[in-house]
């Protein structure tokens, strides 16, 4: 027989604790998203197609950024039990530096159109995190308003070769001028990739107005406000700002870039250098005999060639030819705690986090950076203590298995090779 009673009320509000309401829209839908995935959907909610279509799409059809993402999916954790880890240190030493977390903020272009508070938003987030912040050549703010913006963090520089040198020259020069402790020689675009998204929206900087256009940013009266009323939207380390985002690449990439180019930058700059794009086995060797400080395994999240080489799938083959000591980075594909763990675990020193980034700030601004930073480490803190490791350092490849969904035929042919002569 069950035992019943009248409730008391007392007993009701132990059990129910009623939430205090919060009449901040933008901070409430910030405090509901629980993963990357939701911050883009609250982006996709709030940011004209164009701009959104910029950082959430990729090359032709879409397939490098898909296989990415899936690497990520297709793992097997070996957790270690009875290793408690009550106290979890996320932070790590890379390029000669502290990082709190395991991956910083990598560049994007066209930032400010995405959310006007753009860059700045980035770096003081990325500062107040104590992860470093990157800042694109096709940036919306100048290096010098980042650097006075984030002044006790760490500030990257990313660089394009230009067909001018001089102005690359010059951008160097200023960012050393600037205090940015790190520069990443980009070396994966001589040509713009065929962002289709892009040129089905018409997206140029600045955008040009079509009916559709109209349209569609009607439904967007906050961005067009902020738009509108904000310091113009330009390329702040570059003078030219007109035509579509193809024909500003096409402008400024230089399919002529060489090794020779590599050692002019490396001569001017005095701080650390990484070669971003780095896509097979044989260029990471000879750009670690050619003296860089690292290479980051990166396709540019899937936006120029489709179908090119996984930057995680690549990551334990450059690593077995160059040396666990080296410094490999990736990229590309990274939406939650996990991936960026994963990554640690087979070798890499450090991720970097582009549309995870991009998709907090259109969600909410400098605020939506802070909640981006704060779920990824919350997934980093928790995926740690449930595998059993108190340090990045712990982590290794023991932990994880990749599985195979695709595999090279060449790979085939050798274990049926090996198979029959057993």
């Amino acid at each position: 027989m069950v035992k019943r009673q009248f409730p008391r009320p007392s007993e009701i509000f132990e059990l129910l604790q009623f939430k205090s309401p919060d009449f901040n829209a933008r901070r409430r839908r910030l405090a509901a998203a629980q993963t990357i995935w939701d911050l883009r959907t609250i982006a996709k909610r709030t940011t004209p197609a164009a701009a959104f279509d910029y950082t959430d799409g990729s090359a032709d059809e879409e397939i490098s950024l898909r296989r990415a993402r899936q690497a990520f999916r297709d793992i097997e954790w070996h957790p270690d039990i009875l290793r408690p880890a009550p106290e979890t240190d996320t932070s790590c030493s890379i390029l000669g530096g502290r990082s709190s977390l395991p991956f910083g903020i990598a560049p994007t272009g066209f930032t400010r159109l995405m959310q006007t508070e753009g860059e700045i938003a980035g770096a003081t987030a990325a500062g107040a995190a104590g992860i470093p912040f990157s800042l694109s050549t096709l940036g919306t703010t100048s290096m010098e308003d980042v650097a006075a913006a984030n002044p006790s963090g760490r500030n990257w520089f990313q660089l394009y070769v230009t067909r001018q040198r001089e102005i690359c020259y010059g951008l160097v020069e200023r960012a050393q001028r600037a205090g940015f402790d790190t520069l990443m020689f980009t070396v994966d675009v001589p040509t713009a990739g065929a962002r289709l998204r892009d040129k089905r929206n018409g997206f140029s900087i600045p955008p040009r107005i079509t009916a559709g256009t109209v349209l569609n940013t009607a439904m967007y009266p906050r961005w067009w406000f902020d738009f509108l009323t904000t310091p113009k939207l330009e390329f702040a380390s570059l003078s030219s700002t007109d035509g579509t985002v193809g024909e500003l690449l096409d402008s400024v990439m230089d399919p002529t870039i060489s090794d020779d180019d590599l050692a002019v930058i490396r001569s001017m700059w005095t701080g650390r250098i990484i070669v971003k794009g780095v896509q097979n086995v044989q260029d990471s060797k000879r750009l670690v005999d050619l003296g860089v400080d690292g290479i980051l395994l990166s396709n540019h999240g899937g936006r120029q060639m489709d179908r090119a080489p996984v930057p995680f799938r690549l990551l334990p083959e450059v690593l077995r030819e160059v040396g666990k000591d080296t410094t490999v980075m990736i990229d590309t594909g990274i939406m939650h705690g996990q991936d960026i763990i994963a990554a640690a675990a087979l070798g890499s020193k450090f991720s970097l986090v582009g549309r995870a980034y991009l998709y907090g700030l259109m969600a909410g601004g400098r605020a939506g950076v802070d909640r981006m930073i704060e779920i990824l480490a919350d997934q980093i803190v928790r995926t740690m203590r449930l595998l059993g490791v108190a340090t990045i350092e712990e982590l290794e490849p023991r932990h994880i298995t990749q599985l195979t969904r695709l595999v090279p035929v060449s790979r085939q042919v050798a274990a049926a090779e090996a198979s029959l002569s057993r």
